[in-house]
């Protein structure tokens, strides 16, 4: 009894550390830690910003997340600055990572120089310890950028954050770090592809860098100096070599999805044309779609009634316009031809002006009749006046 309650304590001990080798840790960094910040994704925020505050804002929009660098292993990426020193025509914009208080490390630089033909040139440098010795993208940009038009203004004043650790702007919230894989393919979705990045090994602003060097900031290059990108990767130079050697999966950009999405469509499309029905180059070829057309227009051609060469065809629109109009002259009436005929309007007409004519004799018969009576009284009048003349003079007469 002893003996198998050891045994079965026994292999509940080993099951319990077989489920705990089998448990494993997803970091967000890799090892390799140059692959937390793509160069030309600095470069391609960089040709839009307006000013270097504006540039400093994309490098920590939590929107697009161009970083995924976490030094200091809060998970939690650490927010970018940016500062500027300025020798000469050369304008060196460094970007720092703020690890802790009065801590720094100097990630990468963006050089701006004006040659003596006025031709800007822009490079972007990453640090030696991060990404090794002259790991350098110079951009081409399909356009002027307006950051252009600052750096040579009279009484310019070099730029330098306000923001340091636990002191941010509003619009900053930090967010986790993305697994490697995650982050290359939510980069190159961040990359302006209407800009060029040429890698090159030739650094154009050397003396300006040599004397900017000793106020270089390295915290996490002190604290872990072994962690250097050579010692990292032995046998490489930079991050370009080790990139052009390795396999590095899910790097498509956008051009390289765009070129295989149309790859897939012609191929699609050549599928379709090898299953259509071969043509017949003695006939002609109708596709389907006609051949039912046809099919169609030879229906509604029988469905016709057929036509007699003799007399004239006429559709059945015209046939019920001239079956009314039989029937509106069956309703008049047969004219003579010895008689005029008058259609009903007329006769009511002519009524009228009879009606009109026969009443002017009466109206006439009355006038007369009244001017018959104004001439009698006019005579009776007349004769009154004659007879009161006479009868006046008789008076005088007789008087005298």
């Amino acid at each position: 009894m002893k003996t198998k309650i050891l045994i079965l304590l026994i292999t509940t001990f080993s099951t319990i550390n077989l489920f705990a080798q089998d448990r494993t840790t997803v970091t967000a960094n890799s090892s390799e830690i140059s692959d937390n910040l793509d160069l030309r994704a600095v470069a391609s925020i960089f040709g839009d910003s307006e000013n270097l505050e504006d540039f400093e804002r994309r490098l920590n929009d939590p929107k697009t997340q161009i970083s995924n660098l976490d030094l200091n292993n809060d998970n939690r990426v650490d927010y970018l600055r940016v500062i500027e020193t300025v020798e000469g025509r050369a304008h060196l914009i460094v970007i720092q990572s703020v690890l802790g208080r009065d801590a720094f490390q100097d990630i990468a630089t963006v050089e701006v120089e004006k040659d003596r033909y006025n031709r800007v040139q822009v490079q972007v440098v990453g640090d030696v310890y991060m990404y090794g010795h002259n790991y350098i993208y110079e951009p081409v940009y399909s356009y002027t950028p307006v950051i252009y038009t600052n750096f040579w203004l009279p009484r310019y004043r070099p730029y330098c954050s306000a923001w340091y650790w636990d002191y941010y702007p509003s619009f900053y919230i930090a967010w986790n770090p993305f697994p490697i894989f995650t982050y290359r393919n939510h980069i190159n979705l961040c990359i302006n592809n209407y800009h060029i990045y040429n890698y090159v090994t030739v650094r154009h602003c050397e003396v300006a860098y040599n004397n900017y060097r000793g106020r270089r900031a390295n915290a996490y290059e002190v604290k872990y100096p072994d962690r250097a990108f050579i010692k990292r990767n032995n046998g490489y130079t930079n991050r370009y070599e080790l990139d052009s050697r390795r396999d590095i999966k899910n790097t498509n950009n956008r051009s390289e999805l765009v070129r295989n999405t149309n790859t897939r469509n012609s191929t699609r499309n050549n599928s379709v044309v090898m299953n259509e029905p071969q043509r017949d180059l003695s006939s002609n070829y109708e596709s389907p779609r006609n051949v039912r057309n046809i099919v169609k227009n030879q229906n509604q051609v029988y469905t016709q009634p057929e036509r007699d060469n003799t007399i004239s065809y006429d559709p059945p629109r015209n046939v019920r316009n001239t079956t009314r109009s039989e029937n509106q002259v069956s309703v008049q009436p047969v004219r003579e031809n010895n008689t005029s005929y008058e259609s009903p309007r007329n006769i009511r007409n002519n009524t009228r002006n009879e009606n009109q004519t026969s009443s002017q004799p009466i109206r006439n018969y009355n006038n007369t009749v009244r001017n018959n009576n104004s001439e009698r009284t006019n005579l009776h009048s007349q004769n009154r006046s004659n007879s009161t003349r006479s009868e006046n003079t008789l008076r005088g007469n007789r008087r005298g």
